[in-house]
């Protein structure tokens, strides 16, 4: 089989055991910059039998306690599908800020359909149900930021998200000094704990 033979919109799922790579990445990272910044594009996650042979839920715990303990300042951005306990896993952050058309879920539409109507075309219905865009993500108390979008990306336009988000990054690093590192870890803490 090969990729060009499938469906545009359903490529195969990435393994999640994965994220544990992902997990001691950012561990040796961490032990070499002062800051973590992670952009996260995360497809919901192959879900069987495999998955957990490999892994899956052990690779999700292991990020989920890795970066909440950090004691660098943490940002994640949500850039475009940010889907299962992957993205989760990626986005345990002091802030988590979103493209203004990403979305971020624990499960796909189609996924959420399946389990609670066992119908994967009820999809844009459970969509609408799990509130998984920018807005209603920000509403909710998800993300503490959303990065607006033109319409249409052209050079130009790129250029002025990237300059947008430089600019946030900045103010978020400038204000993460003000923190100590064991103040830090307990915000994040909170962070979580208040959802």
């Amino acid at each position: 089989m090969s990729v060009s033979s499938l469906p545009a919109r359903d490529l195969p799922a990435p393994l999640l055991h994965e994220h544990g790579r992902e997990g001691a990445y950012t561990v040796w990272t961490v032990q070499y910059l002062l800051r973590l910044c992670m952009e996260v594009l995360r497809e919901e996650a192959f879900c069987g039998m495999e998955a957990e042979e490999r892994g899956q839920g052990e690779a999700i715990a292991r990020n989920l306690y890795e970066l909440s303990s950090l004691k660098v300042p943490v940002l994640s951005i949500l850039i475009g599908e940010g889907g299962s306990g992957g993205a989760l896993a990626m986005a345990v952050a002091d802030e988590v800020w979103i493209l203004e058309n990403a979305v971020y879920s624990i499960l796909s539409p189609e996924g959420y359909a399946a389990i609670l109507w066992k119908d994967g075309s009820q999809a844009a219905r459970a969509a609408k149900a799990m509130k998984l865009t920018s807005y209603d993500l920000y509403k909710a108390g998800f993300v503490e930021k959303i990065i607006p979008e033109p319409e249409v990306y052209t050079l130009d336009s790129i250029i002025n998200v990237f300059d947008n988000l430089e600019e946030n990054i900045s103010v978020f690093l400038k204000n993460s000094k003000s923190m100590t590192e064991e103040e830090r870890v307990e915000q994040r803490y909170q962070r979580f704990r208040s959802m």
